[in-house]
């Protein structure tokens, strides 16, 4: 499945933003499917996830409490709700998929990577 993220931009500290990715090619329902990020100068990081139903997700616990995952199988898009951002949470967010929701949290897994969409958490 091919996955390409957008929604991001510019915010102040506080502000909230929601990020889409929106899926193509093979069937979307298939795959669980996960955010990472990646800020300057340091290691792409495991965000979220959400399994291929949508009945379990996982957060990274910087984000628990703050950000939101969910996605629409119907409409082939998964969200990112991202609430009272920090400047920490800059960062280039991509989305990926898996077969399983585990792959997604397993820091050894060799996954797939489309373009990523910017976001920009201004203090």
């Amino acid at each position: 499945v091919q996955l390409q993220a957008s929604g991001g931009g510019s915010v102040q500290t506080g502000d909230s933003l929601r990020l889409s990715c929106v899926a193509s090619g093979r069937t979307f329902s298939n795959y669980a499917i996960g955010w990472f990020r990646q800020a300057p100068g340091k290691e792409r990081e495991f965000v979220a996830a959400i399994s291929r139903g949508g009945l379990t997700t996982s957060y990274a616990g910087s984000v628990r409490g703050r950000f939101t995952i969910s996605r629409d199988n119907a409409q082939n898009t998964m969200y990112l709700q991202m609430n009272m951002l920090k400047p920490e949470d800059t960062a280039v967010y991509y989305c990926t998929g898996s077969g399983w929701i585990g792959t997604l949290e397993d820091p050894s897994a060799k996954l797939n990577w489309g373009k990523g969409t910017l976001v920009t958490v201004s203090s």
